[in-house]
């Protein structure tokens, strides 16, 4: 990867719509030689998609909720079970294997305090578990999804 393919990646981060013309002259290419390298990082899986950011508030969604899970099991057989059945809850926005004192940590955002206490009840029932913390969000100071992309 070099300078242009990172230069890419960085204005496609902040704005998917960019047509190849424009992301072409930004990083200084023709179009075609700019879509091909669009499309090597694609294939390479460097880019894995590109989405609509929304706002979660708009969607009546006002809650996110940092929920800190400990287990008892660390078998093969309990995370497989546990991470499809978390993993398939729509409310779960993220969802991350831990070191240290808390085995898994979700990222949740439901509407409210009613939601959230429905979703809790799903999530106690998919396996035994044996701590649940949840860590109610007062507000979102940053948010991105765009990486840095780092020089060589």
């Amino acid at each position: 990867m070099d300078a242009i393919d990172r230069k890419i990646l960085t204005l496609l981060q902040a704005n998917a719509n960019l047509s190849i013309a424009e992301l072409a002259d930004k990083v200084g290419l023709s179009q075609t030689p700019c879509w091909k390298r669009v499309q090597k990082l694609e294939s390479s899986g460097v880019i894995t998609g590109r989405v609509a950011l929304v706002s979660p508030e708009k969607l009546g969604l006002g809650l996110t909720v940092f929920v800190e899970i400990e287990t008892s099991d660390h078998s093969k057989e309990w995370l497989g079970n546990f991470a499809e059945r978390a993993a398939a809850m729509p409310e779960v926005m993220e969802f991350y294997r831990m070191a240290g004192d808390v085995d898994y940590m979700l990222r949740v955002v439901v509407a409210d305090m009613a939601a959230y206490d429905r979703f809790y009840k799903r999530l106690i029932e998919v396996v035994p578990l044996k701590n649940v913390t949840s860590r109610f969000a007062m507000e979102r100071i940053k948010s991105t999804t765009a990486y840095p992309v780092p020089s060589p």
